[in-house]
């Protein structure tokens, strides 16, 4: 899985000889590979530099692209500046969201060309998901699966957050996952009202909500998925507050497809949530793109007034928290179409009482 075509494609749109990639994800994205390389795309051809660690790996696994080993005394810097004079490359596009101050100030310094601020091309192409793209996201999202069956039959009164965010890493992984896609969040109880909260040693009790938000990579795409589940009987609010958050976001959903502004999606579902009489407890936005990154661009937040493109992939994750008592958040992951959205979690959202 490659996009160099792709990104050759793009240079003449943003006026560029060539586009620089030197970020983890922006190499996976152009070449298929992370070697902590340099990749380096122009109109008539591709260079990729990496080191002696990911040289054997990177002469099977990349193609399109000339593959050339950097070692101390020739550096991906210097092998850089040797392609931007070979190619005649007058100006360079680079990733403005990713190179660091002190390494722009190096490339400013060396580089005998302009370099051009430029992450919008790899942003925008990464916005749509391709094909090869749209399975990896699926099979991540079934290994996450898997692991939420098996958690269901795991946790018991009295065993730890950390425990049970412990065996989803491992049941994400004994079922084929790559690594995790961000660290789980499990909170319960009233640790549920922070969504970003870490587990902890608290221990579950009956009575209470676990909140598990998990996921994990497969082919370098992730997955992202929150279930809420009661352990013992909820009270009247807890239910009230469960049904609440899935009506919001099937009102999310219902509202999602490409060309609808991200905020039109994100208010679909928080209007539910402000209606319920719990709009002050809905404080992040609907959802984010997924991909390479489990935090990717563009997002059905409040905030972006801009058409979501087709091909997006998006959480759909709407919460209520209310502090010191508890929280309810369910997400799932859609990709856009021009007439709807695609849900690829299969997981099931009714309340589940363990």
């Amino acid at each position: 899985m490659n996009h160099l075509k792709q990104i050759a494609a793009k240079l003449e749109e943003f006026e560029l000889d060539a586009m620089l990639i030197t970020s983890e994800p922006g190499e996976f994205y152009a070449v298929g590979f992370h070697g902590e390389g340099t990749v380096i795309v122009t109109r008539g051809e591709c260079r990729y530099f990496t080191d002696s660690r990911y040289i054997e790996s990177a002469d099977k696994l990349v193609t399109g692209a000339k593959i050339t080993q950097n070692t101390a005394e020739q550096t991906q810097r210097m092998l850089t500046r040797q392609a931007i004079e070979e190619l005649k490359i007058q100006k360079l596009g680079f990733e403005e969201g990713y190179m660091t101050l002190a390494a722009y100030r190096a490339c400013e310094k060396e580089y005998p060309c302009e370099l051009a601020p430029a992450q919008k091309l790899l942003d925008t192409l990464r916005a749509s998901k391709d094909g090869e793209e749209r399975e990896a996201l699926i099979q991540a999202q079934r290994i996450a699966e898997r692991a939420f069956v098996e958690i269901l039959k795991f946790i018991q009164p009295g065993m730890t957050e950390k425990e049970i965010a412990a065996k989803l890493v491992y049941d994400m992984l004994r079922a084929g996952a790559e690594k995790v896609s961000f660290d789980p969040i499990v909170v319960s109880g009233p640790n549920g009202s922070l969504p970003h909260g870490i587990p902890s040693d608290k221990k579950v009790e009956r009575g209470e909500f676990i909140t598990m938000d998990f996921g994990c990579k497969f082919g370098n795409y992730c997955s992202d998925m929150t279930r809420t589940v009661a352990l013992g009987e909820p009270d009247e609010e807890m239910r009230r507050v469960y049904q609440t958050v899935l009506d919001a976001q099937l009102a999310g959903i219902a509202a999602a497809r490409a060309g609808v502004p991200g905020c039109d999606i994100h208010n679909a579902a928080a209007k539910v949530i402000e209606d319920a009489g719990y709009g002050a407890y809905f404080g992040h936005g609907f959802g984010h793109s997924v991909g390479i990154e489990i935090h990717e661009s563009p997002n059905a937040n409040s905030r972006n007034q801009e058409p979501m493109p087709v091909g997006a992939a998006i959480s759909a994750e709407p919460g209520i928290y209310l502090p010191g008592r508890f929280g309810v958040r369910i997400e799932d992951v859609l990709i856009l179409r021009e007439d709807g959205c695609e849900n690829i979690t299969l997981a099931p959202k009714e309340l589940i009482i363990l």
